[in-house]
């Protein structure tokens, strides 16, 4: 698909042309029943799936999915105290739930085909509910207390929709009370009401629209249909906190497709899914209506799909590296999350504009039909069975493949490369980003996910989820370098650490380079980590491995939750139905862990259950010693490779590690040669003036080669090669190449945020008369 282009400066400001239309001005100010009518209908139907045929046997597993939830619920309910389980006088998040709960039933009363439908007994003992709780626990008249979130974005979001789902059915005094709640906590998306020093931005902007929206909806109110609008460009503010915009600090999308909140949290797969998600629930509301969304820079949500989130999506599952601390949320698994993507994406796909339309159609259909791990229709909801069923049963919609290539995001420091059956995914830090995110009661161990944590997924797809976070051994995350201390649980810390170098260079979408500059978090271990992506291999380096705690060190080359017994050669490992591993002096274990969902999130609305989860793990690690001083490592991982292809890798090794010291890592393969070059130096026939990645690969009679500055600490780097080349046959503008007996050619990193910067040089002469560019 061909992206539409992105407005320099988008003017989210700009008149509606809707807006200037007379007969829809007129009926924006006199809010015409018939208008408002059609509103709600919409609403409903994306609430409840609308008309939908309940004799198809498709709709049989989410109409008794949803009858069960409410019957179980109402079966629960008190008179007066609500739920035993969750008593409000507990705490926002505790309110917050209990109107969750009242939607969940709300919208069984108003679904066709469920046991409560249309139900007088039920919709009455919703409004019983819902009074105790505008009495006593969220009115106009309350302070916010504790986390602000549920006051402004939690409970109004539930609370909104259930004024649509009921209708009539709430008279006219409790309407306005309820919206008046709405009101008190969430006026408009601009500000936060608690603080109104603090402006929304990325997914709590985008939550707040989807809020209005619905409650301009249920109050008929063409003023807060106006602010949903406008509140998503922004307009107040002339689009500063547009979340139709590029960043390039702070939250939102990156012109990368980095996917920031909190300032320096990579979230793509958290707030960036609820951004999507409450995007795509505004526009389809005000679709068509006098309120549509018109903004110029509308492309840049929807060009996201594909740019900032396909990546991460593997065979249904979005992965972890990209969640933060909700990846630590039992009921939101990796698979609960990619549900949420492909529900998303198919709403936008009903109000977006070709050739999005059509392109959303494709790729949701791809995720639904690879995504064994949990079946989409085993488990959606109406209304999203209903936009599936569509898409799977429209032959001229064809299923779109998974991505193949090589993705590099320097904005939120995450590395995704792919390849048809497997996919390798990498968690960097720096100054810049945070090596981990723990609030609110959650993530309380994710000391080193951010520390060089790899995320190997293949056909073994249940890897991640359900009961990986509470049992594996936390100090022993994949791909990290770390020493043997005891921590203590995290608890409202967010950590950048101090090193400038996170990130890699990308070879043609299909080779990368990539490096971390480790210093862990309060101690003295000192690493310099890098990989290298290749076909069918992932080479993992380290050097200058150093601590003086008096601790042992280890490098974490796997650790799998599988039932598979690991078989260890001369050189090499392997581990069935996962991958090929090769290197020397390796040590393997295999272990049943039992922990608790409770140990790592205590969250308010989000902590887990305190039964014990067993799982069973085999690891590799390499032993650096207690005190180690430059000690280094090399291995090699073979996605999806069989024991035998393996033990010939190890004989034959196509790839060969060049370097690996404190000033220079690099492999060569058939072609190639990839290096992270610490500082200016020499390594064959290539020598650099500054330090940087570069990848070059010969082939065709062409030399291309790629370079990046992770650190964003150089202006310039001059690449020289030791031979005589032709000219340049292609080249970014900040690349000007000089030839003769050798290559010089020059570079400008300097600005380029970490971005890959690309030339392609003939090797068999000159092209032309005109070698300078």
């Amino acid at each position: 698909m061909t992206p539409a282009p992105d407005p320099a400066t988008p003017d989210p400001g700009a008149p509606d042309p809707a807006a200037a239309d007379p007969a829809a001005r007129e009926a924006a100010a006199a809010g015409s029943a018939p208008a408002f009518d059609a509103l709600r209908a919409g609403a409903l139907g994306l609430l409840t799936g609308g008309g939908i045929d309940v004799s198809d046997p498709v709709y049989a597993g989410p109409l008794a999915r949803l009858s069960q939830a409410a019957g179980g619920l109402l079966a629960s309910l008190a008179p007066g105290t609500l739920w035993p389980d969750l008593p409000p006088a507990g705490g926002p998040g505790n309110v917050t739930g209990s109107y969750g709960r009242l939607r969940r039933i709300a919208t069984a009363w108003a679904t066709p085909g469920t046991a409560q439908h249309g139900d007088d007994a039920v919709a009455a003992r919703v409004v019983d509910a819902l009074d105790v709780l505008h009495e006593r626990h969220y009115n106009e008249r309350l302070p916010e207390t504790g986390n602000w979130w549920f006051w402004e974005i939690g409970t109004p979001a539930h609370l909104s929709r259930l004024c649509v789902l009921l209708g009539d059915r709430l008279d006219a005094t409790r309407l306005d009370a309820y919206l008046g709640a709405v009101d008190r906590f969430c006026p408009d998306a601009d500000r936060r009401t608690g603080n109104p020093q603090a402006g929304e931005s990325g997914a709590n902007r985008a939550d707040k629209a989807a809020i209005l929206a619905f409650r301009g909806i249920a109050g008929r109110s063409a003023d807060k249909l106006a602010l949903a609008r406008d509140g998503l460009s922004d307009v107040r503010d002339g689009g500063l906190r547009s979340v139709f915009r590029h960043v390039e600090s702070g939250d939102g999308f990156y012109r990368d497709g980095s996917f920031i909140q909190h300032e320096c949290v990579a979230y793509t797969g958290s707030y960036g899914l609820s951004l999507i998600i409450a995007v795509a629930e505004a526009l389809a509301l005000l679709d068509g209506s006098p309120w549509q969304v018109r903004d110029p820079g509308l492309p840049v949500v929807l060009d996201a799909v594909e740019r900032s989130y396909a990546p991460f999506v593997h065979d249904g599952l979005l992965m972890d590296t990209v969640r933060g601390r909700a990846a630590t949320r039992q009921a939101f698994s990796d698979a609960v999350a990619g549900h949420g993507l492909i529900g998303a994406v198919l709403l936008l796909a009903g109000s977006a504009p070709e050739p999005y339309a059509g392109r959303f159609r494709e790729l949701a259909k791809g995720w639904i039909e690879r995504g064994k791990a949990r079946p989409y229709l085993e488990h959606a909801d109406v209304p999203e069975t209903r936009r599936a069923v569509a898409v799977l049963r429209d032959g001229s919609v064809e299923a779109a493949p998974g991505p193949v290539g090589h993705f590099v995001f320097p904005s939120m420091d995450r590395i995704v490369h792919r390849r048809p059956t497997w996919s390798f995914a990498l968690s960097l830090s720096s100054r810049r980003i945070a090596a981990y995110e723990a609030i609110n009661g959650e993530n309380l161990r994710g000391w080193y996910t951010g520390d060089g944590m790899t995320y190997l997924y293949t056909s073994d797809l249940g890897q991640f989820g359900e009961g990986f976070w509470p049992t594996v051994d936390p100090y022993r995350l994949p791909g990290t370098t770390v020493d043997d201390r005891e921590r203590a649980d995290l608890s409202f810390r967010v950590h950048c650490p101090p090193g400038a170098w996170a990130g890699g260079a990308v070879l043609g979408g299909r080779y990368g380079a990539a490096a971390m500059e480790l210093a862990s978090e309060g101690a003295s271990l000192r690493a310099l980590k890098s990989w290298f992506f290749l076909d069918a291999a992932v080479v993992a380096l380290g050097s200058g491995i150093t601590g003086s705690d008096g601790r042992g060190v280890v490098t974490v080359v796997e650790n799998r939750a599988t039932e598979a017994r690991p078989h260890v050669g001369d050189g090499w490992a392997h581990l069935p139905g996962v991958a090929g591993y090769v290197l020397d002096g390796a040590q393997c274990a295999v272990e049943t862990r039992t922990g608790r969902w409770r140990d790592i999130n205590a969250g308010d609305d989000t902590g887990g259950a305190g039964e014990p989860v067993t799982r069973r793990y085999a690891s590799l690690w390499i032993d650096h010693g207690v005190d180690p001083v430059n000690a280094s490592y090399a291995y090699t991982v073979l996605p999806g490779a069989t024991r035998e292809w393996t033990r010939r890798y190890r004989a034959r090794r196509p790839v060969r590690v060049a370097a690996n010291t404190a000033r220079l890592q690099a492999v060569r393969a058939r072609g190639l040669l990839a290096a992270v070059f610490w500082t200016a130096g020499t390594l064959g026939e290539i020598a650099v003036d500054a330090p940087c990645v570069v990848i070059m690969r010969r082939a065709g009679g062409r030399v291309a080669v790629a370079v990046a500055d992770p650190s964003r600490t150089v202006d310039v780097v001059t690449i020289t090669l030791d031979r005589p080349l032709g000219g340049l046959i292609r080249a970014d503008d900040t690349v000007t190449a000089r030839t003769g007996e050798t290559t010089a050619v020059t570079v400008e990193l300097g600005g380029s945020l970490g971005a890959t910067h690309t030339f392609e040089l003939s090797a068999n002469g000159p092209r032309s008369p005109r070698c300078d560019r």
